[in-house]
């Protein structure tokens, strides 16, 4: 006879609580010049910015120090570094997206809005919009500034055609659903034709 090992079956219980993992985290990192003796408190530096781990939050924080305050890695200290959670993470809310990115032709500045229960969410349709839209790529994208709107300062049409106390959808295909418990079948079989006709 041959032997199998058990299958490891997954509990139903560790999906339950579980909330949407998303591909972009947002992360605080901190970082500063080295101390030195004509600066021996330098000034810290603060950035908000999207990545997929820490360790490419952290690369990306010295890419924009480089360019931004003549600070590199290599003279530079990393101070913190923290992943920021959304505090109401089942509620939808509207946010808005100013950006920066880099077409065939040049630079340019853009305004977004999108729809979504967290911020994460939010980043992460604007990257698969842009990808599909414009054509861009990822590290062409520069997110200058995040914020939540408020309903009536919202712009974009696809997000403020949500915005209706009684708004309605369609039912596309209707489940005929068993009163009961005890009814519940995995197959239903029709009552039989008895008539000749």
């Amino acid at each position: 006879p041959s032997f199998r090992a058990p299958l490891s079956v997954p509990a139903a219980t560790e999906s339950v609580g579980k909330m949407v993992d998303h591909k972009f985290k947002q992360y605080q990192v901190v970082g500063r010049h080295v101390p030195t003796e004509t600066q021996p408190e330098p000034k810290l530096f603060r950035m908000k910015l999207w990545a997929k781990d820490a360790v490419r939050a952290k690369s990306k924080f010295w890419y924009f120090m480089t360019k931004l305050q003549k600070v590199k890695k290599a003279n530079g200290q990393l101070v913190a570094c923290n992943e920021i959670c959304d505090r109401s993470p089942t509620t939808v809310s509207n946010y808005a997206i100013w950006i920066r990115y880099e077409s065939r032709t040049g630079f340019h500045n853009m305004y977004k809005e999108y729809r979504d229960t967290t911020l994460n969410g939010a980043v992460e349709q604007m990257y698969q919009e842009m990808a599909s839209r414009h054509r861009v790529r990822l590290p062409g994208i520069q997110i200058i500034k995040t914020a939540q709107v408020a309903p009536n300062k919202c712009k974009r049409e696809g997000v403020t055609q949500f915005h209706d106390s009684k708004i309605s959808f369609p039912i596309m295909r209707k489940v005929m659903r068993p009163p009961s418990k005890s009814l519940k079948t995995t197959f239903k079989y029709p009552r039989p034709s008895v008539s000749l006709v």
